[in-house]
């Protein structure tokens, strides 16, 4: 599982011109999966984003997490995260998960999530083709691996 983290003050999503998730202050994540993530990995990463020290505190370090600033989280499903550039300037996707295993693990990590952050996840919608718009804050971007634990 990868996921690339992005500290911002406002996030959204948008289908079909229509606002499917929303928030604020938070964390927009992009989330690729491949077909062997497991559970641990979900439950590692959940945990870990949940906790990541990446907001400002009143000494103007990063030292608090989504939690403590009571932020928000959207969630984007993103295959394209597991893209091969070895060969040919055409990417493979041929490490991403195909859809009947990556929208279950979405899904968990989703819930998985939540249980984490005691609220309620903004996501988007697996597949479908989004508008995704952010206002990054800092810029704060980070990309977390669970099999590498990084």
């Amino acid at each position: 599982m990868r996921i690339v983290v992005q500290r911002v003050t406002q996030a959204s999503v948008e289908i079909e011109k229509e606002i499917k998730g929303q928030i604020g202050h938070g964390l927009l994540l992009l989330a690729g999966f491949t077909p062997e993530d497991t559970e641990e990995d979900l439950k590692w990463t959940a945990a870990k984003v949940a906790q990541l020290r990446i907001f400002n505190d009143a000494e103007d370090k990063m030292n608090l997490s989504v939690q403590d600033v009571q932020g928000d989280v959207l969630a984007i499903s993103q295959f394209t995260l597991f893209a091969s550039t070895r060969k040919g300037n055409r990417p493979s996707y041929t490490n991403a998960a195909p859809p009947a295993i990556a929208i279950p693990l979405y899904n968990r990590f989703v819930q998985l999530l939540e249980q984490a952050l005691g609220k309620p996840v903004q996501t988007g919608e697996f597949g479908a083709d989004m508008k995704v718009s952010l206002l990054n804050d800092g810029p704060v971007t980070i990309t977390i691996d669970s099999k590498s634990r990084e």
